[in-house]
């Protein structure tokens, strides 16, 4: 089972426009091009270096 197998709606709130900081690993969820353009900071640790959620994982198959 994964993201794929999830109701749109679901799928919608745990991966649209939601962040992870890649220092202390907070989830944030803002706006795509304010996180590109810096603008979004992490509320911990005050990093701006933030990546997407995965939603799937690929093995390389």
């Amino acid at each position: 089972m994964g993201a794929k197998d999830l109701f749109p709606e679901v799928r919608a709130r745990k991966f649209d426009r939601t962040f992870i900081c890649r220092r202390c690993g907070a989830r944030i969820r803002a706006d795509p091009a304010k996180v590109r353009m810096g603008k979004v900071k992490c509320r911990k640790c005050k990093s701006k270096n933030l990546r997407q959620v995965k939603s799937e994982i690929s093995l390389g198959r």
